[in-house]
């Protein structure tokens, strides 16, 4: 295989040129998304060039405490992501969707690094922050979804909810139905892209390693160990922060707290 072709400053500056497409669909239909496109095109720069340097870093030094720390900070900021597009101001849902995050994550990217890609060690920064930031980002959109779904459907269909609580059933039997429904919401975009992975796209980590020289074959077995994880921590996380927030929709006394609207709407 050829070696990669070094992307150089003048032409990463001429990348900018795609971001006007954009820029002119924003300005010529009145969408007001400028403001949005350049404070993207900014982060996009900063954060990556960010992780860039620092993975530099951790490679160079190859320690695990560094490593295990910058996890945890990709770890808590997508927790911070998620409560920020989950809109619920009745129900302390953090706590319990950090613990959902923390458990999902580090079980599934240990998983991976260790037992199916043997790395030595298994918190080599080469494997485990990239990993570990592809479930998380995967992750948090199904955990967005989930939650998203479930408070909406236990507010629409509240008269249901407390008719069972009121001929005996529990909060898990009372909302078993939306439960489901909200963990479908969570799963079906990560299954979905299966469906259509290598007939319809070719994801962005075999992209990668095909365009940096890796033998495609290679990029192929890496790639559908990402599709596998993703599934698995996609359904994981949800699964996890829906039993832990659950209960919390409800009193002491099998009574549902959340009011038709929410608050914050």
């Amino acid at each position: 295989m050829t070696s990669f072709i070094s992307i150089s400053w003048t032409q990463l500056v001429i990348a900018l040129g795609l971001v006007s497409v954009s820029g002119a669909a924003s300005l010529y239909y009145h969408l007001k998304l400028e403001r949005d496109l350049i404070v993207g095109v900014i982060r996009t720069f900063a954060q990556l060039l960010a992780m860039g340097y620092l993975l530099n870093i951790l490679f160079g030094l190859n320690n695990a405490f560094l490593v295990l720390a910058v996890y945890i900070l990709m770890t808590f900021a997508s927790v911070h992501i998620v409560h920020g597009r989950v809109k619920e101001k009745q129900v302390a849902y953090f706590a319990p969707t950090t613990l959902a995050v923390m458990i999902s994550y580090s079980l599934i990217t240990i998983v991976v690094t260790k037992v199916i890609i043997g790395a030595d060690p298994w918190w080599s920064p080469q494997y485990f922050i990239p990993i570990g930031g592809m479930i998380a980002g995967n992750s948090m959109n199904a955990l967005s979804l989930s939650l998203e779904r479930f408070f909406s459907e236990l507010r629409t269909k509240r008269n249901q909810v407390e008719m069972y609580l009121c001929h005996g059933a529990d909060y898990k039997e009372a909302t078993e139905a939306i439960f489901r429904t909200s963990l479908r919401a969570g799963m079906i975009p990560a299954i979905n892209s299966m469906m259509s992975v290598g007939l319809v796209s070719l994801p962005g980590m075999m992209t990668g390693q095909i365009l940096a020289g890796a033998d495609p074959q290679e990029a192929v077995r890496y790639q559908i160990v990402v599709m596998l994880m993703i599934v698995g921590s996609t359904a994981l996380a949800s699964i996890l922060v829906l039993l832990l927030v659950r209960k919390r929709c409800f009193t002491s006394a099998m009574t549902l707290i959340l009011t038709r609207q929410n608050p914050s709407s």
